[in-house]
């Protein structure tokens, strides 16, 4: 006998509940005898030992952390993964150990960005066979996404700026490599541009050289009038016993170099939730 959706539960009115109107409950499906593998399941098919180390922001020699490919609506939003192929329960003594201390480590890392109120750690394991923990941060002062209705929100607020979203992925690597392993997320670097051409700043330079070094000739040009040249009769600027030395020839004082970098730099960032195992969040649907 199929089974009869009853009535609404009562989150749907809790503040943090992120959807109002007219809602109804799905028609819950017959359970399958037999569950189908999960993505990862065999090694060869496994997606995260597949990808190399600069597709995450930090390695160590056991663990390895994650972000989405792009910015979504959280502050952060990482994935902390095992190296080694196991889940959850596969986990040696020293390595179950390891992941409380990961788990710690990272929470206090994420939860020492400007703007977080609080860092909610999720593990759901049906999306991918690979260990992997979510840590979701939640806006401080944000009091309605308050509770397990995070990774909903996460879909609908507008993104974080990209330059300030890539500055935290840096500030959390380099939190973490400070206790051990490899912060691999670098910050925006600058898209500084100069404000003349080099060649432009070169040649101004040359002529108030110039200025300084002839002053009969900045005194004539400052009066509109071309300077007598010097002949035979008449002293020209500089004896045999004072020559004339030539200026040198070294651009404008205080030279400006060539400006580099590129907007929105930094190491590659892993495609955001390869096992979909997220539900309604930016990784996609739950499986």
């Amino acid at each position: 006998m199929p089974h009869t959706p009853g009535s609404l539960p009562d989150f749907v009115n809790w503040p943090s509940f992120p959807f109002e109107g007219q809602l109804r409950i799905k028609q819950l499906e017959k359970p399958v005898e037999v569950e189908p593998p999960r993505p990862g399941e065999d090694v060869t098919d496994c997606e995260a030992c597949r990808a190399p180390d600069d597709a995450y922001i930090w390695v160590s020699e056991r663990w390895r952390v994650r972000s989405l490919d792009v910015p979504s609506g959280l502050p952060m939003v990482l994935v902390l993964e095992s190296r080694s192929h196991l889940d959850l329960g596969d986990l040696s003594n020293l390595l179950a150990a390891e992941l409380g201390v990961m788990i710690v480590r990272l929470e206090r890392a994420i939860r020492s960005l400007d703007g977080v109120g609080r860092v909610h750690v999720n593990r759901w394991g049906d999306g991918a066979a690979h260990l992997h923990l979510w840590f979701l941060a939640r806006p401080y002062g944000r009091l309605q996404l308050r509770g397990s209705f995070l990774s909903l929100w996460d879909d609908i607020l507008p993104p974080v700026p990209e330059p300030v979203w890539r500055e935290n992925l840096a500030l959390v690597a380099a939190w973490l490599a400070e206790f051990g392993g490899t912060a691999l997320a670098e910050p925006p670097h600058i898209d500084w541009q100069s404000p003349a051409s080099l060649s432009g700043v070169q040649a101004v330079g040359r002529v108030e050289e110039l200025l300084r070094d002839h002053p009969a000739a900045a005194a004539a040009g400052a009066a509109g009038a071309t300077p007598e040249p010097a002949t035979a009769d008449r002293e020209a600027p500089g004896t045999d016993d004072e020559p004339i030395a030539p200026a040198p020839d070294s651009g404008a004082p205080g030279s400006i170099g060539a400006a580099g970098g590129s907007p929105g730099g930094g190491a590659p960032l892993r495609t955001g939730a390869p096992d979909g195992d997220r539900p309604a969040s930016a990784a996609g649907s739950a499986t």
